[in-house]
């Protein structure tokens, strides 16, 4: 019978966090990552400051700096007259170290976290290998069944098994953990387009009628995201992809002229946009963090650096427990009482933007601006230009900043 003290279950940037984190600090600890490699496109590729100072803290930040990166510091809408792109977040106004978010491609986070763990005698990563149920012993989740790409299956027991696998978590069907959905009004396209000497630079937005993007500066080219209103991709799609470059002409006209190497549908990648929470995130020998107990919405583009914060936070209250090998319900509870309440948060402040910005948008119903001059929040933020630190640091660190087990460092 295979044996471990912690499975952890997905190769996300949570599970791979956690597992180094826990195999630093003695504890016997195996990662399950259902596919052979981490070559995904238009996955999450950003990494905060919060981030930043973690690799940092754990000594990889001069490797982390090696890898070919985009730094941006700033993040840019088109607001008032004439859509002219006023900056509301610069990171740059931070008194920090890392004052910029960095975006390399999550395979590359993801093998540097790898090759660091493997250095641990007491860390194993199984590639290859799918957790398909619970293993269930006197009350207790008790580890996992898995099968691998090559056919053949087993049993890995735990002594505690953390749910790292993202929004279709195979925890999520448990009912006591009860799942809370709220609405999401839109979904996303995401695509890739040229980006030229001159463009602007960061983060940027365009709005157009009934029509919202966002764009992440990746240097030879723009990340582009398209919000889209909810089930509407097939109906969208049946309209002809020469109706959406117009659309997306309209919205951003400086990117007219790349628009053209848009030739299939096949370019075109859905994000089924859904937000939700578990009630519980544990029940005895399993504890759920990032997406598979709180999926988030792309607003803010967060979701990552609150995955990775739960694993700092796990990993500090639980490697004590499972190198002693007792680990209790009651440690599982502080686990989630520390997160749950940036968590949702966090999600409120998406509900609030899905409501007032994104859906009325989408719908055609936001008021028209005044064109004689700018909305006061532009006002505001022109006439003391150190409000713009707030949204800087909330994008940099999120509302509460972890510190990883002192066993971790290096």
């Amino acid at each position: 019978m295979e044996r471990t003290a912690c499975c952890v279950v997905g190769g996300g940037p949570a599970g791979m966090v956690l597992g180094l984190l826990l195999a630093r600090a003695g504890v016997d600890v195996t990662v399950l990552e259902k596919h052979g490699d981490f070559l995904r496109d238009f996955r999450g590729d950003t990494v905060h400051p919060s981030t930043l100072s973690l690799l940092d803290d754990l000594g990889l930040g001069d490797r982390f700096a090696g890898l070919p990166q985009r730094r941006l510091n700033s993040v840019q809408l088109p607001i008032g007259p004439g859509g002219t792109l006023f900056t509301v977040g610069d990171l740059s106004t931070l008194r920090s170290k890392y004052n910029y978010i960095a975006m390399v491609p999550q395979w590359d986070l993801l093998n540097l976290l790898a090759e660091e763990a493997r250095r641990e005698p007491s860390f194993r990563l199984r590639m290859d290998t799918e957790a398909t149920g619970f293993l269930h012993e006197r009350g207790r989740v008790a580890g996992v069944r898995y099968r691998t790409s090559e056919g053949p299956g087993g049993e890995l027991r735990a002594a505690l098994t953390v749910a790292c696998d993202g929004r279709g978590s195979l925890a999520r069907t448990l009912p006591e953990l009860r799942l809370r959905r709220f609405r999401c009004p839109m979904d996303a396209w995401w695509f890739r387009l040229p980006r030229r000497e001159g463009d602007p630079h960061g983060l940027v937005g365009n709005a157009g009628d009934r029509f919202l993007t966002a764009m992440i500066d990746r240097g030879e080219y723009w990340q582009c995201a398209v919000l889209i209103h909810k089930g509407t991709d097939a109906q969208r799609r049946a309209a002809g992809l020469d109706l959406f470059a117009a659309q997306f002409a309209a919205a951003a006209p400086w990117l007219a002229d790349r628009l053209p190497t848009l030739r299939s549908w096949d370019q075109v990648k859905l994000l089924d946009v859904r937000l939700d929470r578990l009630r519980r995130w544990h029940r005895p020998g399993l504890l759920c963090i990032g997406d598979a107990a709180h999926a988030m919405s792309p607003v803010f583009g967060i979701g990552i650096n609150l995955a990775v914060e739960d694993a700092v936070a796990a990993a500090r209250y639980l490697a004590g427990p499972l190198c002693e090998g007792t680990v209790a319900g009651r440690d599982l509870r502080r686990v989630q009482r520390r997160r749950w309440p940036t968590a949702a948060a966090t999600q409120t402040l998406q509900r609030i933007a899905h409501a007032r910005v994104i859906e009325p948008l989408l719908a055609g119903r936001l008021p028209r601006t005044d064109r004689t001059r700018s909305p006061r929040l532009v006002q505001v933020l022109t006439a003391a230009p150190w409000l713009k630190r707030a949204p800087a640091y909330f994008f940099a660190y999120g509302a509460l900043r972890e510190r990883p087990p002192t066993a971790s460092l290096r």
